[in-house]
């Protein structure tokens, strides 16, 4: 009797623990179905609990999360689909996906993103898929941001408020074929030329390439990004515009009033020397000609003596 009263607390806890392990809880107002927990559409505030710890796709669109908490997601180490569009969802850090790094297919769009942490997406090297478009406030990526998610196939970035991009930012995705760029305000400038350049010779696939167009200068607005590298290297490289004149300009002058200073400099120090040296050999001319003259008088003065005034013998 003993023995059976012992054995069910411990019975209880062992199968408690066995269900957490098998993913038999649901999270309350979601559908769980084998692997997949569905909880779109169901005005979420937070990230849901009891999520089973075996799903493979999460399903969280169209709700009212604001975060994604590491603690919680990294628990799901079999998850390989997240889908998070249309939440409020206003930053990546670091660490937010450290736990799910099966992750294939991941869906950010229609958020709030402002900022993603350069290594957000460090640990997700099995990612094929990646959304990030209609985040209009998010304006720039770090170069580091894809690094590591070199299974990349398809990445989104429309409507993302970028004005500029790292040419290095997409330098590692060697498997990347198909990139949507269009709704940004790009910004083609010589700073933009690198990127330019690299659309060039990618042989991506860009489906709304013609979508994609840049809105600085007032040369090139309305010209497709895709097609912007030669006239960028034209404008950067090859031709020189108006302030690249003045510069030259500028270091002529320079080159040209220090030629000047400096001859004027050498030409007053050739002078001083030649007047040193013609006043040292005057006054030697004029010691020597001062003997000379003394000794014709001393010499004179004695011939005349002798010849006016004879000794008389």
């Amino acid at each position: 009797m003993s023995l059976a009263s012992g054995a069910g607390p411990q019975l209880l806890l062992f199968s408690l623990g066995m269900g957490l392990v098998s993913g038999s809880n649901c999270p309350v107002n979601c559908l769980c179905q084998a692997q997949e927990v569905s909880c779109t559409g169901m005005q979420l505030m937070e990230y849901p609990l009891n999520i089973p710890l075996n799903t493979r796709r999460l399903l969280l669109s169209n709700n009212k999360i604001a975060s994604l908490p590491a603690l919680q997601l990294g628990f799901l180490s079999d998850l390989v689909y997240l889908d998070c569009q249309n939440n409020r969802i206003r930053e990546l850090m670091d660490y937010t996906f450290i736990g799910v790094f099966k992750l294939i297919y991941l869906d950010l769009s229609s958020n709030n993103l402002t900022s993603i942490s350069p290594f957000s997406f460090s640990v997700l090297t099995n990612l094929v898929r990646l959304n990030i478009s209609n985040n209009p406030h998010l304006l720039s990526l770090d170069k580091y941001t894809f690094a590591n998610t070199t299974s990349l196939r398809y990445l989104d970035l429309r409507n993302t408020g970028l004005r500029t991009i790292d040419h290095e930012a997409l330098h590692h995705l060697v498997a990347l074929q198909t990139l949507y760029l269009s709704g940004n305000p790009w910004k083609c400038n010589c700073s933009f030329l690198n990127f330019a350049i690299y659309l060039l010779v990618s042989k991506l696939d860009h489906p709304d390439g013609q979508n994609a167009t840049c809105t600085e200068p007032t040369e090139l607005s309305g010209w497709p990004i895709t097609r912007v590298g030669n006239p960028l290297q034209y404008m950067c490289i090859t031709h020189l515009d108006h302030q690249d004149y003045i510069f030259l300009l500028l270091i002529g002058f320079c080159i040209f009033a220090a030629g000047t200073v400096a001859a004027w400099l050498t030409g007053v120090c050739a002078v001083l020397y030649q007047n040193a040296h013609r006043k040292s050999s005057g006054d030697d001319t004029e010691d020597e000609s001062g003997n000379r003259v003394t000794d014709q008088i001393f010499r004179s003065n004695s011939y005349f003596g002798q010849s006016r005034f004879p000794q008389l013998t």
